[in-house]
This record gives structure tokens, C-alpha cells and sequence, in this order.
């Protein structure tokens, strides 16, 4: 097993930015085990060869700063996440904590806004997650113009942070979005959530058009719904990629199988592109789940999070910076009281 390495002080601190090469795999896992120890809830980020092999098919793209040593203090990441192959997430970064304070997370986010993300025209748009036991990552989203959309409560568990002791509860995420290549589109906004959506879409640095959905699903549709399972977070996250007339069956048959493997957060995609996807909402209202926000161009068109938490919220632990995403916290929780 790869170990955490003797890291240069800081005082040597010199650094450069790169794109991932193999030879880097080893140094992320060390740097991996330095910040997180053991209990990192990526495994493949504790497997060298693993990693490696993820750079080369695409599932995660790394890029490195690259200490004068030639050890990897810090790394962050572009990866498909969504079902929107030209959507990708950044995230999965960190920064030896003997370098922190050197610019190093941001002059890697720079390279990858400013100049990859630019030189790929397959990428349309960009969003992160940023967790909201403080509010780096929250300036960062500010400084690079991304929007503030959705907040993702409860997501990450305590243990994830437990090296650092930086989180007494689970972590909520403020999920925030760029388009680097603008798609006007029509969405259909649920009639509980109508303002709040037109809200954040006035915000949005593209078009949409808006109407209320208030068509009954047709008998003729049947539900695609899919579910992926993050064992040790204990969330499960569930696609619903068509909305069929089976949908509160075929719902009840996917949420049933999260409890029963333990999820206590419940992640809900719907799909703003679907002209009867309030009838969806009323469903999910009705079984406990809330309003979590808009993900630009999730499905290609947009898509709605709602979320079911079977634990506790942990709200009062919850730092935002902008005031939006606190206007946007204080529906969520009035969401869940309703």
C-alpha cells in the first residue's frame, strides 16, 4: 500500500501545473492518504493502476501541481457524473495541508476554466460541488463566475473529514454551474417550486424558456428510473430519465431498494425537459422529499433535485457566503416544514 510521503517544507514550496502522467498516479495517492487518510469514499483514488487506467478511458481527467521534488501536492479533477455526457463535475481536489496557502487549488482551477475546459468544445458547461463545513470552495466558485443553484444537504458523512476534524455532522454540498456553451431550451416548472426556479434561472448566464407543467402523464410513457448507490456516503441518487404513467410503482420499487441498503440520503433527479414532470413532484412531495434546486443541463435540458434525508440535516452547521445561497437554504428548510 502506498503511504503518505515526506512531503518537502513549505519553504520549497516551488511548484507547476500539469496535466496528469502516469508516473503522477503514485504521488495522488500519497497526497490522497495525507489529507484523508483512510477514509477517502472514492476507493479508486487509493489504487494507482486504477487511476491511471480512469485518466486513460476518461472517467476522471487529472491535473496536478507538481512540486520542484516532483511530488504531487495538490490535484483536482473534470469527470462525467451526470447524464449529460457534455456536463462534467470538477472536484475531487485537495492540497497537502504543508502547501496550503500557496495558490496552488487555485491556479489548478484556473488552468482548467480558463484554458482546458475552453480548448474542448465538447464540454458545454462545468459545475461543482463545494461542501459547507466552510467557505473556500464558495469563493472560488465566485472568483471563476460560477452560479449557485442547488444545495445538496446532508451528503457527505462526518467520517469523510475525520483527519482534519473539520466536520461534527454530515456535510452539505453548494452545487454551482457554468455554460461555457449557451443551449436555450424550454423547461416546465412544477407549480410548487415555479417562483423559486424562475428565481434561479433569472441568475443563469443562458436562456430558457419557461412554462408551468401541468399536463397529466400520458398512458402511453413507461419510467426509466436508475439508481446509484454510494455505499459508504449511505446516499443513493436516483435518475429518473422518462416519467411513465408506472412511475409511482416503479419509484417506490427503486426507493425501497436504497433504505433497504442503507441509504439515509435520498438524491432525486427529474427532468425539467418533460412537460408533466409536476405530476412527478406531487408524487415525490407526497412521500417526504424536498427541494434541493435546478442543475443546468443535467439531462441536456435541465434537471430538478429533490431529496429525501433519513437522518439528521444538520442545518444549523450549513456555511454559505453569497446571500443567495442562503435565501436558497432558508426555502429548502421551509420546503421540508411544509
Amino acid at each position: 500500500m502506498i503511504q503518505q510521503a515526506d512531503f518537502p517544507p513549505p519553504s520549497h514550496a516551488a511548484f507547476h501545473i500539469d496535466r496528469f502522467h502516469p508516473e503522477d498516479a503514485e504521488g495522488i495517492v500519497r497526497l490522497v492518504h495525507s489529507v484523508y487518510g483512510s477514509h477517502y469514499p472514492i476507493p479508486l483514488f487509493y489504487d494507482a493502476n486504477a487511476l491511471i487506467d480512469a485518466n486513460r478511458k476518461g472517467r476522471y481527467l487529472s491535473f496536478v501541481a507538481r512540486a520542484d521534488s516532483g511530488e504531487i501536492v495538490g490535484v483536482n479533477h473534470l469527470f462525467p457524473s451526470t447524464p449529460n455526457p457534455s456536463l462534467l463535475e470538477c472536484g475531487v481536489g485537495m492540497v497537502h495541508r504543508e502547501y496550503r496557502g500557496a495558490g496552488i487549488n487555485t491556479r489548478i482551477l484556473q488552468y482548467i476554466y480558463e484554458v482546458f475546459v475552453p480548448e474542448h468544445p465538447h464540454i458545454e458547461t462545468v459545475f461543482g460541488e463545494a461542501v459547507c463545513n466552510h467557505v473556500i470552495q464558495h469563493r472560488m466558485m465566485e472568483r471563476f463566475a460560477f452560479i449557485e443553484t442547488a444545495i445538496e444537504v446532508a451528503l457527505m458523512p462526518a467520517s469523510a473529514y475525520s483527519k482534519e476534524e473539520s466536520a461534527s455532522g454530515r456535510v452539505a454540498t453548494l452545487d454551482a454551474f457554468r455554460s461555457y456553451r449557451r443551449k436555450p431550451h424550454r423547461i416546465f416548472l412544477p407549480e410548487p417550486y415555479a417562483d423559486m426556479l424562475r428565481t434561479i434561472t433569472a441568475r443563469l448566464d443562458d436562456v430558457r424558456e419557461t412554462t408551468p407543467s401541468s399536463q397529466s402523464i400520458p398512458l402511453t410513457e413507461s419510467s426509466v428510473i436508475d439508481l446509484k448507490m454510494f455505499d459508504f456516503a449511505q446516499v443513493a441518487r436516483i435518475a429518473v430519465r422518462a416519467i411513465g404513467s408506472d412511475f409511482a410503482k416503479a419509484f417506490d420499487t427503486i426507493e425501497r431498494e436504497a433504505i433497504e441498503r442503507s441509504a439515509v440520503v435520498l438524491q432525486t433527479w427529474l427532468n425539467l425537459g418533460t412537460p408533466w414532470v409536476g405530476k412527478a413532484v406531487e408524487m415525490l412531495r407526497d412521500r417526504g422529499y424536498i427541494f434541493g434546486g435546478l442543475l443546468p443541463r443535467w439531462f441536456d435540458t435541465d434537471g430538478l433535485l429533490m431529496q429525501k434525508l433519513l437522518c439528521n440535516p444538520n442545518f444549523e452547521e450549513i456555511q454559505l457566503l453569497s446571500a443567495f445561497s442562503k435565501e436558497l437554504l432558508a426555502y429548502i428548510r421551509q420546503d421540508g416544514r411544509s
